[in-house]
């Protein structure tokens, strides 16, 4: 048995149009520079027309050296929409963006996070809770400031 939980619902400001934000979100190749918990990626496949569409997936090699889950683009809607899941043991994690447009010709990112875990982890999503919005806030102003420049 799991237990699914929503662990954060954060948003981000981004001084650069949403085109541009969504593009240099959802490419994977990216993620090192602006998310804290990875080194690299790892074994990056893209079906589709550009990284980061339906289907393309790959390996987070993280700071954590034996945790390396396995993600997959499971939405794509270009501009507005992106979705991930990614897969370590018994774990999933789920990652929804969406990009909205600011009066002041930026953009909004709102990202919604989800995890899977067995029941007997369960205790300490509470703590998990409370730990990732911060780290993902951290990490999405981060990706404002390389988008911006």
């Amino acid at each position: 048995m799991s237990v699914r939980a929503q662990i954060a619902d954060v948003s981000v400001r981004f001084a650069a149009p949403r085109q541009a934000v969504f593009d240099y979100l959802s490419d994977p190749a990216n993620r090192p520079a602006w998310q804290s918990s990875l080194r690299s990626v790892d074994a990056l496949k893209a079906p589709g027309a550009q990284p980061g569409d339906i289907g393309s997936s790959w390996a987070d090699v993280t700071v954590v050296p034996w945790v390396r889950p396995r993600l997959e683009v499971t939405e794509c809607l270009r501009g507005r929409r992106w979705e991930e899941i990614g897969g370590w043991h018994a774990v999933d994690a789920h990652l929804a963006l969406m990009f909205t447009d600011t009066t002041d010709a930026g953009t909004e990112v709102r990202a919604v996070a989800r995890l899977t875990v067995p029941t007997i982890v369960a205790p300490v999503l509470p703590i998990v809770r409370v730990l990732t919005p911060p780290a993902l806030r951290s990490d999405l102003r981060r990706a404002a400031e390389l988008v911006g420049r």
